[in-house]
């Protein structure tokens, strides 16, 4: 399978998480499968945006492979990377507003999952692909602050380093009149979320032709 652009994700392992995350949005990113949701009316509106990511935490945002660069190299680069970064702990996850979108954050001290994510960015960052001039527009349309324009400029994504706020979409833009009712729905249908919140193992993964995201190799933290 060739591939797009790839990214660094913190999946889920198999369990009760995944499988609601995979059948919420409708894509299994591990099987790369489509999966069928929840009969729910509007579910599958609101969860278009965020279907062709999978269910899942960004930790290096997609990136093209910069010129010289091809998979089996980026891939030996996050296994060692892996294996030199410790795995992070914290209190646990929770159903959070962000917005106009809902999903989980980091329930206490975010420091950890933030040094695994900054780890991936910064030692991965030799095999991204510079963002082209229209790449860098589209991203300027999003009223970044000054400091975010510079994380742009270096790193190829504005939401990194002190700016990185680790979450898992649940759902595009909502309504602002029916945020409270997806919120509801959300809170009744997850599973108990990981108390503690253990990230223990990063993954690899790859645009598809058809602009779907799947897995390619998890990698165990074992710094």
């Amino acid at each position: 399978m060739s591939y797009t652009r790839f990214a660094i994700y913190f999946v889920p392992p198999d369990g009760a998480l995944a499988d609601f995350g995979a059948r919420w949005l409708g894509w299994d990113l591990v099987t790369g499968c489509a999966v069928d949701q929840p009969d729910l009316p509007g579910l599958d509106d609101i969860s278009a945006t965020p279907r062709k990511y999978g269910f899942h935490g960004t930790l290096k945002a997609p990136f093209r492979l910069a010129q010289g660069a091809d998979p089996a190299k980026l891939a030996e680069a996050v296994e060692t990377m892996a294996a030199t970064c410790a795995p992070a702990t914290c209190d646990g996850l929770q159903l959070s507003r962000i917005g106009r979108f809902l999903a989980l954050t980091i329930k206490g001290d975010a420091a950890g999952v933030s040094r695994v994510a900054a780890a991936c960015v910064q030692n991965l960052d030799g095999l991204r692909a510079p963002l082209s001039s229209e790449e860098l527009a589209r991203r300027r349309r999003s009223r970044l602050s000054g400091r975010q324009d510079e994380l742009l400029t270096r790193w190829g994504y504005p939401y990194v380093m002190e700016e990185f706020r680790f979450h898992m979409t649940l759902t595009g833009r909502i309504a602002p009149d029916q945020v409270d009712h997806w919120q509801k729905v959300l809170a009744e249908r997850m599973p108990v979320l990981p108390a503690p919140f253990v990230m223990d193992a990063i993954a690899l993964v790859g645009e598809r032709a058809d602009g779907r995201f799947e897995m390619i190799q998890r990698y165990a933290l074992t710094g």
